[in-house]
């Protein structure tokens, strides 16, 4: 099988595991291994299947032609959209009110949502989503759309088993914070992060693109333009 195929074989089966062992297969796995142990073996797969599809991805994407030319008209918004998914990123790292809390069966939601949660209840599965989008736009190759497509499905799919388990979990209590926040971002109107949020993912976002040029990457973001 060529390295493509094998591209198409790993970038599947990343997709296809982690819908498994995330969701139809997860209740089984809990009573069998635990909680940690089913935390275990699903990190131990999504590691092996994306590793691999990393790794055949690198092997076809040097020889891969563009199915277009990407100008400022691409890369600007782009550069935009990376950056909003890089600020949603970083806000996701604290005070995700759905969040497991020791100790607690059932974590109580805000009476509102708050910084990112104001914008979408799932901000990290969202930056996923739009940096796999990201890329397709500016590097639009057929391996590159494989892998973008495996990580944004992975991402949506997964928050939207996530609400349903959760749902089923927690209860109302969880109904009631889906019905008051957006799955997709601003679907209840237009909101702002917070400043951690703002300035982390504004640092991230000029790191992880300024870094682009130490793996003989295409020049990413701003940088395109002032350096």
């Amino acid at each position: 099988m060529s390295p493509f195929g094998w591209l198409m074989v790993a970038a599947t089966a990343f997709v296809a595991t982690h819908l498994g062992l995330a969701g139809a297969m997860r209740h089984s796995l809990v009573r069998m291994l635990g909680e940690k142990g089913h935390l275990l073996v699903y990190s131990l797969v999504a590691f092996a299947t994306l590793g691999a599809a990393g790794h055949f991805y690198g092997e076809v994407q040097g020889d891969a032609v563009p199915l277009w030319t990407p100008g400022i008209g691409i890369w600007l918004p782009a550069s935009i959209l990376m950056w909003i998914g890089s600020i949603l990123f970083v806000g996701s790292l604290r005070r995700n009110p759905a969040f497991p809390q020791p100790g607690v069966a059932a974590p109580r939601m805000p009476d509102k949502a708050k910084g990112v949660y104001a914008i979408t209840r799932h901000p990290m599965m969202w930056a996923f989503a739009i940096w796999a989008g990201v890329h397709v736009a500016v590097n639009p190759t057929l391996p590159s759309f494989m892998m973008s497509a495996a990580i944004g499905i992975v991402a949506l799919a997964g928050a939207a088993a996530q609400d349903e388990r959760k749902a089923l979990t927690i209860g109302p209590e969880f109904r009631d914070w889906m019905a008051r926040t957006a799955f997709v971002p601003f679907a209840k109107g237009v909101d702002y992060p917070d400043r951690f949020a703002t300035y982390g993912g504004t640092i991230l976002f000029l790191g992880v693109t300024f870094a682009h040029r130490w793996f003989d990457a295409m020049p990413a973001g701003f940088w395109r333009w002032i350096g």
